[in-house]
């Protein structure tokens, strides 16, 4: 007998498919976004659920799932939406899915620092006047070429973008919990604590994962490390952001441009972010290609086929 699977956003037609080769599963074909109930009550008598990085899993929620809940496989790298000790409370396995959004995720990391430095939202707003004038002075940005890069958090991402950087002579500096040896450093600069690092970074790529150690490490104290115009991306998370002291350090100029790709919130974005013309902004679409979305959905899926087969999944966290 088949186990049965609780999907809670729409997958690509070939995920869905090879889910129901695989299960029995109850799907979202209109892509509704579930509230906490809806995901309590759609996988009453499920045996798995696989989710999505906008279900907010939290303690409450688990502790109302059926008994008959055994696993949470989650279409992400992140798993920060699930409360990670209430799954183990109820014996919950969670898997995530690393490594298939590393290139994609980079790709956003480096567009964003473009996007930014080269003023390109401001660069869009005149094109659509079409009466911008050339001139010599005309929406002056930064070039990436041969400045110093700072990556926070050398991770699977974090060294992709490095790669990715030194296509432009970039000179790579980071931080990370603990030192990577030199074959994945690949020549950088790693620094003990985050006060270095930013004293060195002309640009700034944040591609740390969100912990309780992490929430709004770019405070206000850590801003002013940085030298002055300094480009900031962050494709990580969006509460690793102070967006308060963001916002004064763009006013201010400490900050030349910051290009984002995640918010605190999401989809709501500090209002002041709307009013800046040094800002550069996407909808979370790092993990946005065909390609990786795919992957994601299918190693989501072969978590859950491992589980039932009584393996261990390759992707456990819990």
């Amino acid at each position: 007998m088949k186990k049965k699977i609780f999907v809670t956003r729409k997958l690509l037609k070939e995920n869905e498919e090879k889910l129901q080769s695989l299960f029995e599963v109850i799907l979202n074909p209109k892509d509704k976004i579930y509230s906490p109930n809806e995901i309590i009550e759609g996988s009453q008598k499920c045996d798995g659920i696989l989710s999505s990085v906008t279900d907010p899993i939290n303690a409450e929620t688990i502790s109302k799932f059926s008994s008959s809940i055994k696993i949470i496989a989650n279409g992400a790298v992140g798993y920060g939406n699930i409360d990670l000790q209430a799954a183990r409370d109820r014996n919950i396995a969670v898997t995530n899915t690393p490594d298939v959004l590393t290139d994609a995720t980079a790709d956003i990391s480096i567009l964003l620092l473009l996007g930014a430095s080269r003023k390109a939202h401001e660069g869009r707003l005149a094109a659509e006047k079409q009466q911008w004038i050339w001139s010599w002075d005309f929406l002056l940005g930064k070039q990436m070429s041969n400045r110093k890069l700072g990556i926070l958090g050398m991770g699977r991402i974090g060294r992709a973008v490095a790669k990715r950087a030194k296509g432009f002579g970039m000179e790579i500096h980071y931080h990370n919990r603990s030192r990577l040896n030199k074959e994945l450093e690949q020549g950088a600069v790693f620094h003990e604590n985050i006060e270095d690092l930013f004293k060195q970074s002309e640009f700034l790529s944040i591609n740390c994962p969100a912990t309780p150690e992490t929430v709004k490490i770019i405070n206000r104290k850590n801003l002013a490390y940085l030298p002055p115009k300094c480009v900031v991306g962050n494709a990580a998370r969006g509460d690793i952001v102070d967006d308060e002291a963001m916002v004064e350090a763009l006013k201010k100029g400490k900050v030349f441009a910051y290009g984002l790709d995640v918010y605190n919130g999401e989809p709501k974005i500090h209002p002041e972010y709307l009013k800046l013309k040094n800002i550069f902004l996407l909808p979370h679409i790092g993990s946005a290609t065909k390609r990786t979305r795919w992957d994601m959905a299918f190693r989501a899926t072969k978590n859950l086929e491992m589980f039932f087969k009584g393996e261990k999944p390759q992707d456990l966290v819990n």
